[in-house]
């Protein structure tokens, strides 16, 4: 896209790495100086003090020959490049690897207060200690970030990533975050992290995710002087979504090197949430406050039911087959009935037995699939090993309208039966979830991802439904990236 007069600069400058298709750029600066929690309706106060200078998405699995990079479309298409803010859709190792001179990294990366990003969780481990100091495992996200930090240092980090991150490896308890705060540590950061599930503060989804908050010691005026109390009290996460410890508490007297961490990390697990200075390590598990007002978080969006963008089944009927690709058809037939054999004896839901013997499960219809695949069952596979029976526990076949939703997942898109899609009844029509609906999940703008930025042709293209479903598995609540960035503008605004 051509650039454009920049615009007028607001107090923090933001580099968002991981982008996808805007989570953390949406929660900083709003949308039009509207929030997330206001379902973008009304400005509530909201003035946003930040402003993304540089930001990055590649997908790598988008990157054979035809494959679109749509994220980046999306991006483009809502965020179009200004003279004070440059979306760079390319590998990240192109202009910023560990191998590369600070000096390198600074001249693509501009100078900014805040570093935010959702990364994957990896195998953060170190290869070795060489003369030029810390090698990480070569293709690990998280070592781009490192050099990024130790090029620029900025002020503040904002990081998220899935709660596994602090019990991972699951062959050494631990490790890997332990890594990541030993390097932040020696970079001059100290740190904060918290499990947010967003639905217990009053959003529409039970998504759970680790986020990380790093201060630079020297350069940030946010301070730790007792682990403990920072944590419980005075913590940007303490203080923008307060808890109440519950089970477990310890500390670690020091982390060592990445190295040693790498080689004999004994701590086990990280608690679901903590602070780190000078490598000296509080944390705790607890539970959300009891005194938590749910619209102090979203205005908006508290459950299922609020984001419905279809209320009922007479408004289905009313679209006269509009949404004939998200409606599961009861009686449609398979071209070839399926059979599972369960282990003899289990208690197998009776509708989907039509006469068999007591232990095979007969599927005729599409609706029968989504039940067998959301039931209980004890199936008999078969493996190098041999026969075996693959257990699982019920879900609910349809989701609860006047509760917070479950997690979307990536694989969200699409008419195919499945065990993790939502599905809704309204009257006695059976539905998936419309992209709308599911960026409302993550509180974010209507129609966010419908459309996208062509640069090859100018042109701007409309994206699918399973891909606009898929980026919304892969996001992040909106919301909760609006309240922290909040807390922190306090703090260093």
């Amino acid at each position: 896209m051509a650039k454009s007069t920049p615009s007028p600069k607001p107090t923090l400058k933001v580099v968002e790495l991981f982008a996808g298709v805007g989570g953390f750029r949406l929660g900083l600066e709003g949308w039009n100086d509207k929030s997330a929690s206001s379902g973008y309706k009304s400005k509530l106060n909201f003035k946003q003090k930040y402003k993304v200078v540089w930001s990055n998405q590649w997908e790598p699995s988008s990157a054979r020959p035809g494959e679109r990079q749509e994220a980046n479309m999306v991006y483009h298409q809502n965020w179009g490049d200004v003279l004070d803010s440059e979306h760079f859709p390319d590998d990240i190792a192109k202009v910023c690897s560990p191998e590369m001179t600070n000096a390198k990294v600074k001249k693509a990366i501009p100078e900014h207060d805040l570093l935010v990003g959702g990364f994957p969780c990896q195998d953060y481990s170190v290869a070795g200690v060489n003369s030029k100091g810390l090698e990480g495992k070569k293709g690990v996200l998280w070592w781009n970030i490192h050099k990024m930090l130790k090029a620029r240092l900025p002020k503040h980090v904002f990081l998220e990533n899935v709660d596994r991150l602090l019990k991972s490896p699951t062959s050494d308890r631990g490790r890997d975050f332990a890594i990541m705060l030993t390097t932040l540590n020696k970079l001059g950061y100290s740190v904060e992290w918290k499990v947010i599930n967003a639905a217990d503060y009053g959003m529409p989804q039970r998504r759970r995710r680790v986020y990380i908050l790093a201060h630079h010691r020297t350069k940030s005026n946010i301070k730790i002087s007792s682990l403990e109390k920072f944590t419980l009290e005075e913590g940007v996460f303490a203080t923008s979504f307060p808890s109440e410890i519950k089970g477990d508490a310890r500390s670690i007297k020091k982390l060592g090197t990445a190295q040693e961490m790498t080689e004999a990390f004994r701590e086990g697990k990280f608690l679901n949430s903590g602070s780190m200075n000078n490598g000296k390590v509080w944390m705790c598990d607890f539970t959300a406050a009891n005194n938590i007002k749910p619209a102090e978080y979203s205005k908006l969006y508290h459950v299922l039911e609020d984001v419905l963008e279809v209320k009922s089944e007479k408004d289905i009927i009313e679209m006269n087959g509009e949404l004939a690709a998200f409606i599961v058809d009861r009686n449609k037939r398979l071209k070839n009935p399926l059979e599972r054999v369960q282990r003899e004896g289990f208690d197998i839901d009776p509708e989907l037995l039509r006469g068999k013997k007591d232990n095979v499960v007969l599927l005729e219809t599409e609706f029968d699939k989504w039940r067998y695949l959301k039931g209980r069952k004890a199936e008999a596979r078969e493996s190098a090993k041999g026969l075996f029976y693959y257990t699982e526990g019920p879900l609910s076949l349809t989701d609860k309208l006047n509760k917070p939703s479950r997690t979307i997942i990536t694989s969200e898109g699409g008419p195919g039966a499945s065990r993790f899609k939502h599905l809704i009844r309204q009257g006695d029509t059976y539905r998936r979830l419309l992209p709308i609906e599911l960026e409302r999940l993550n509180m974010f703008r209507n129609d966010h991802t419908k459309e996208g930025f062509d640069p090859l042709t100018g042109n701007t293209v409309e994206i699918t439904a399973s891909k606009r479903a898929f980026f919304m598995g892969n996001a992040l609540v909106v919301g909760v990236i609006e309240r922290v960035g909040e807390e922190l503008a306090k703090r260093i605004g």
